[in-house]
């Protein structure tokens, strides 16, 4: 990195949201975060990480965590060195994007030119929609009125679910529809629920089975693509069940960094797979370094902001269903 002293600043955040989210054996009130800040002289790197719920990956730890790194981050490290001392998970992911703002300050350069790319474009993203009645779930989805693409939250009861995605996509006919189980399903429950999906027109089931029961979806014919989220953290856990799904999510808070997603793309692609990117809700902070990793998926789901009851300033922007985050908010320009 360089010479000159690292100055660490750590906190946490409670980022409450501005309703209360629900989706299968969850319902949020909020999602806190953990703040790295690093400042090399002039030149200051940012990141923000929720960590993973469903790991046990709190806010609290996290901090923890890297409080006690502290003598080493102040000596200075680079990227592919954390990848060494850290696991995957939110502490990696917060110092990673910290340390990918703070080289590109220093270079005067994009972190998007830093991941290899010539240009960024406004990406499309699913706007999601929590768990809830199934009249309620159609009103909350026609309230996107600029949304091309919609995520809807199941919960595992079949003949509610399949309610559920028909409400919406009568109500939202032309739009892109995503569905998240978030675990909700097993072997013997997901194919009550496929017919529903399949006449509805439905693109995309995400996440069926409980983490760790992949093998439970060996038996079941995959009528669209199965996506990962729970099952897959990161790029070793891309290798060790790829098989039994047609679209990786990653999320940088479970695979700790844009360092390692963008190597999750590249090694998905690599295995004929598809790649979305995820976010566990977090500011506009969060979503920025998801952006640059966006430039490489096929699917977007980037609305976290959105929910939460304020953002920071400078924020990303959504037009006509589309996510942009500009150098303003995250990297040589930013405030």
């Amino acid at each position: 990195m360089t010479a000159q002293p690292v100055e660490l600043e750590l906190h946490n955040e409670p980022l409450p949201l501005s309703a209360p989210f629900r989706i299968a054996g969850h319902v949020f009130s909020a999602m806190p975060a953990t703040v790295v800040t690093l400042r090399v002289g002039a030149h200051v790197g940012r990141g923000e990480a929720a960590g993973v719920y469903y790991t046990h990956d709190h806010p609290d730890t996290m901090l923890a965590t890297l409080e006690a790194m502290r003598p080493r981050i102040e000596a200075g490290l680079d990227r592919e060195t954390l990848r060494t001392l850290l696991p995957a998970g939110g502490a990696r992911n917060a110092l990673d994007a910290a340390l990918w703002e703070l080289e590109s300050q220093q270079a005067g350069t994009p972190v998007w030119r830093l991941a290899g790319l010539d240009g960024v474009r406004p990406l499309l993203t699913t706007f999601t929609v929590g768990a809830d009645d199934p009249a309620v779930m159609a009103d909350h989805a026609a309230a996107y009125t600029q949304a091309r693409a919609l995520k809807l939250k199941l919960t595992g009861d079949a003949d509610l679910d399949a309610a559920r995605v028909c409400a919406v996509r009568a109500r939202c006919p032309a739009a892109w529809i995503g569905v998240d189980a978030n675990q909700g399903y097993d072997g013997a429950s997901l194919p009550a629920l496929m017919p529903a999906l399949l006449e509805a027109g439905v693109a995309l089931l995400e996440q069926p089975c409980v983490r760790g029961r992949e093998h439970e979806l060996d038996g079941i014919t995959r009528a669209l693509p199965f996506a990962a989220d729970e099952s897959i953290l990161d790029l070793a856990e891309l290798e060790a069940r790829h098989h039994h799904f047609d679209v990786i999510n990653i999320k940088l808070d479970k695979c700790g960094g844009l360092t390692e997603g963008l190597l999750m793309a590249r090694r998905a692609r690599e295995l004929g797979k598809q790649v979305m990117v995820g976010n566990m809700c977090g500011t506009s902070l969060a979503a920025a370094p998801a952006f640059v990793l966006g430039q490489f998926c096929d699917v977007v789901d980037l609305d976290g902001p959105i929910f939460l009851r304020q953002d920071r300033a400078p924020s990303v922007r959504y037009t006509d269903g589309h996510i942009w985050c500009g150098d303003e908010v995250w990297g040589p320009s930013a405030a």
